[in-house]
């Protein structure tokens, strides 16, 4: 076996705590909800960049290229300065949501280049200008430009002209779980000989200055070390000693992690002489008595000034290491310790490892380039890990809006008192979104499943534990508003991860009946809280689709009335299936959960038949005219109007498609029984379905919204490339609204929705998403599934033309291998070798310090690929990785003769 498998399986309860350290550090602790403590919740401006290298934060920390303890107790990361910026770089810059013409946007370039997932080893890139950091004009340029403009970016700035920049590598390795060897290599690309001061800096959260009962305060201090290098010691009161060795001489500075008030808050005196930013102001300004001259506090660096030649290099080693028993550490000096020759041999044997557990990833027939781009994906992936904490019942106290200690005050989250989150969580974006979301994480795990099946798990059952779901069912969607509504794609998510276990044999059944237990709460809150009616059409909200609608659909509508959704209906036809799947795993072992998925096969029937009844065709969500599902928006005297857009809301119920194996009668004949009965008994209701009582290939059923006549007047539009079908994926609008845009009058006013290849125009939920055309990759995925899933059916007698109007025949299995092809080619170097996800910007497409180097960014340009809003492994997109691993395994004839399940887990060994 792999040795990273081995210590990932080593890893788990009771054995080695190899995940005990890794990339938890957030890259943006400030403008987060957490921070926000203003009166008028305004996250971004009560805690702002400026603030961020002299305030010590209250709930977590942030850092550059950084690692911390998994109870970020104890952290390190890196500080740069160039002789030249205003302010020490410590962590990454960006415009606040305000300051972007298209919302916020981190404007630093760095790359997750390698990581595995015990985190034995990780590499980053960091790219810092030689002069002056631009701050100030990108914050206005961006700030003067509409958002029919293109966001003004750091490159466009000219501080990377003539490669005046050095590339910073981050690297580290394990030893042992509490061992970790960190080299720095500084590569200067200009053609100047270049100063550089590198401060790998460590420090303590705080967790001593808080209000109520105080932790017994850690420290820092100087400590003997062998010659010719410096220690720094770290005492904890839970985490215990450690010590960062520094190689070389490099001068040692120490100060504490707390707030300069005279700098931000002048009438509050100092807590300490020495605070958050006394090293920037040694350094930078010259003050002498900014850090403490008794080597002792709670955050300190190592200061190396480095002058590097032209195309040179220079690089540092480091080691943070758990202090050893005497007579161990005795041994270990013996050998060289802490920077002979085994150090360097430890960092290379860590990659060649790391070599060999990707190797065992990717499919022989992949390309170098299809690797190179899985193996990004996921370390970035495994990078976005990080430490949350989050105390509801404690922050809302400190707001006086906590309404169990009586606080009155009206506050964002009020209703979400009993949470208390505390873990290591998959973020979407470290920078941008610095905090989970429950429908991304659902999708984070699928990829994560490739790499490391035990956290896939836990971060599914840990959305379901007491601390995060709502007692009364409801999912948290993220801090911004746990409230709002989220996708449920919980179950789906915790089916696929079950299966990939099952078929490895190491299902565990009693977790997956806690689960489904979880999630009948959940599915009850759906159905007494978004179906106002009661009749089975459900709302939602934007349900993360943003902007997609011409109405903001998560307020309340200028028509008064109801919005219908098309797309959250279909979601929770969705999820019954998911829930009929799951009880039917869970009858295998217990023959009384058939009766369970009856009672969903029962309730999709019922939700499933609302979306197009017989005889009643204005008040559906299906246009017979138009072949197309849309939402229907109901008036307040009870007259109805569709919102004609032809949009990713359309296409979602064909993502509400299962299949039954043919094996289903024999093995559940109770469920069997009542699913005959239910189509005896309603089939007016399911007239407009495909029958779930008629075979299909290899004596398949089918469960789904969608009948072939459905099927293939949705799918003639979404493979239309006129409409859907780009050639990086399916638009998440038509872009025949690009001449043909919808709109309608209310109250005077026009509401408009038009075809957007690119960011929004619309300051909609922020102005910095976008599903007005632009390509998405999770729900391009979902799509995928659908259409293996009828495949699974129809076999390949069912085809249509591909594209549409091509002459070009495919079956459904051939139709999804097309588009999944499209969409990673938005990451592979074409025949001229250019990567579509970069666009047009050269020095992306044709440097080599730069070309290789691929970004995971949140959606996609509608018509040529290009990346855009988040640019950093935004956690679905990670998604690509999968579909490069299926594109090479999935067989046409093998997918029909077997089913899916059996080929999914071939590279989960």
């Amino acid at each position: 076996m792999n040795p990273e498998r081995e210590r990932l399986d080593a890893a788990r309860p009771g054995g080695p705590p190899w995940k005990l350290w890794g990339p938890y550090l957030s890259e943006r602790q400030w403008g987060t909800v957490r921070e926000d403590y203003s009166d008028n919740g305004d996250a971004w401006n009560h805690f702002p960049h400026d603030h961020a290298r002299s305030r010590a934060y209250r709930w977590g920390e942030d850092g550059l290229a950084g690692l911390c303890d998994d109870g970020q107790r104890l952290c390190f990361a890196l500080a740069l300065w160039n002789g030249r910026d205003p302010i020490l770089k410590e962590r990454l810059f960006g415009l606040t949501n305000s300051e972007g013409n298209h919302g916020e946007d981190v404007k630093e370039y760095y790359f997750y280049l390698d990581n595995t997932p015990t985190h034995s080893y990780m590499k980053y890139l960091y790219k810092y200008p030689q002069d002056p950091y631009p701050y100030s004009d990108l914050v206005e340029t961006n700030r003067r430009r509409s958002r029919r403009e293109m966001e003004y970016e750091l490159l466009d700035t000219g501080v990377f002209s003539e490669d005046r920049y050095f590339d910073v590598f981050v690297e580290y390795a394990k030893e042992g779980p509490a061992d970790i060897l960190i080299r720095i290599t500084v590569c200067n690309r200009g053609v100047l000989e270049a100063d550089l001061h590198v401060l790998p800096t460590l420090w303590f959260r705080n967790t001593w200055g808080r209000a109520g009962p105080r932790s017994e305060k850690p420290v820092l201090q100087s400590t003997d070390a062998p010659r010719g290098t410096r220690a720094i010691a770290a005492a904890h009161p839970t985490l215990g000693l450690y010590h960062l060795h520094c190689e070389g001489e490099a001068p040692l500075l120490f100060t504490e992690n707390e707030t300069n008030n005279l700098r931000l808050f002048p009438t509050q005196p100092n807590p300490t002489r020495w605070v958050k930013d006394g090293i920037e102001d040694f350094l930078l300004h010259g003050k002498a008595g900014a850090v403490n001259p008794d080597l002792t506090g709670t955050k300190a660096s190592a200061h190396y000034r480095l002058k590097i030649a032209p195309q040179g290099s220079a690089t540092l080693r480091l080691r943070l290491v758990e202090q050893a028993p005497a007579s161990q550490g005795r041994a270990v000096r013996a050998a060289g310790f802490p920077f002979g020759a085994a150090f360097d041999h430890t960092l290379a044997t860590r990659l060649q490892e790391a070599d060999a557990f990707y190797a065992s990833l990717t499919p022989p027939q992949a390309s170098a380039d299809e690797a190179r781009v899985l193996r990004q994906a996921l370390a970035g992936m495994l990078w976005s890990k990080q430490y949350y904490y989050f105390d509801l019942d404690e922050w809302l106290t400190e707001h006086q809006a906590n309404f169990l200690r009586g606080g009155r005050k009206l506050m964002r989250n009020r209703g979400w008192v009993h949470m208390v989150n505390e873990g290591v969580l998959s973020m979407p974006d470290k920078w941008e979104y610095p905090w989970y979301a429950a429908w991304d994480l659902a999708f984070h795990t699928i990829a994560l499943n490739m790499v490391d099946r035990d956290f896939a798990q836990e971060q599914l059952r840990m959305m379901l534990s007491e601390r995060y779901l709502h007692p009364c069912g409801q999912i948290p969607a993220y801090e911004w508003n746990f409230s709002d509504v989220n996708p449920p794609v919980h179950a789906f998510a915790t089916l696929f991860n079950y299966v990939q276990e099952k078929q490895l044999g190491s299902a565990d059944v009693g977790k997956l009946q806690e689960t489904f237990r979880k999630l009948l709460l959940n599915f009850s809150w759906w159905v007494n809280r978004k179906d106002g009616d009661g009749n089975n059409v459900f709302e939602g909200g934007f349900l993360g689709l943003d902007n997609i609608g011409v109405f903001d659909r998560s307020a309340p509508l200028p028509t008064g009335g109801s919005l219908e959704q098309a797309d959250s209906t279909a979601w929770m036809c969705f999820f019954c299936q998911n829930m009929v799947e799951i009880a039917l795993e869970l009858a295998e072992h217990d023959a009384s959960y058939e009766d369970e998925a009856a009672r969903f096969m029962e309730h999709f029937f019922w939700i499933a038949g609302s979306m197009d009844r017989i005889g009643d065709n204005e008040d559906e969500l299906w246009d017979e005219e138009d072949g197309f599902f849309y939402d229907l928006l109901r008036f307040p005297d009870n007259s109805v109007q569709r919102i004609k857009t032809r949009s990713m809301v359309g296409l979602l119920p064909l993502c509400a498609t299962t299949v039954l194996p043919p094996d289903v009668g024999t093995r559940f004949p109770r469920f069997t029984r009542r699913l005959e009965d239910f189509v005896q008994r309603h089939g007016p209701i399911l007239a407009n379905l495909p029958p779930p009582t008629v075979p299909g290939a290899r004596g398949r059923r089918l469960l789904g919204i969608c009948n072939e006549k459905k099927l293939r007047s949705i799918l003639t539009r979404m493979l239309d490339e006129q409409r859907f079908l780009s050639p990086y994926g399916i638009r998440s609008l038509s872009k025949w609204h690009e001449e043909h845009p919808y709109a309608c009058q209310v109250h005077g006013e026009r509401y408009e929705v038009k075809y957007l290849p690119a960011e929004s125009d619309s300051g909609m939920f922020g102005g910095n998403s976008n599903w007005r055309g632009p390509i998405w990759l999770p729900l391009n995925v979902m799509l995928l599934r659908a259409l293996l899933q009828f495949y699974l059916y129809y076999g390949n007698e069912f085809r249509i033309e591909c594209p549409t109007g091509s002459g070009r025949s495919m079956n459904l299995f051939e139709v999804a291998m097309e588009i999944s092809r499209r969409l990673t080619r938005i990451f592979l170097r074409d025949a001229q070798g250019r990567r579509p996800v970069y666009g047009g910007c050269e020095t992306f497409q044709a440097d080599p310090h730069w070309r290789d180097h691929v970004l995971f960014y949140e959606y996609f340009h509608g018509d040529n690929g290009a990346g855009l809003g988040a640019s950093h492994q935004t956690g679905w997109t990670g998604l690509v990785a999968k579909l490069i691993q299926l594109q090479h395994v999935l067989d046409a004839e093998k997918v029909l003769e077997g089913g899916l399940r059996p080929i999914m887990h071939t590279y989960f060994r």
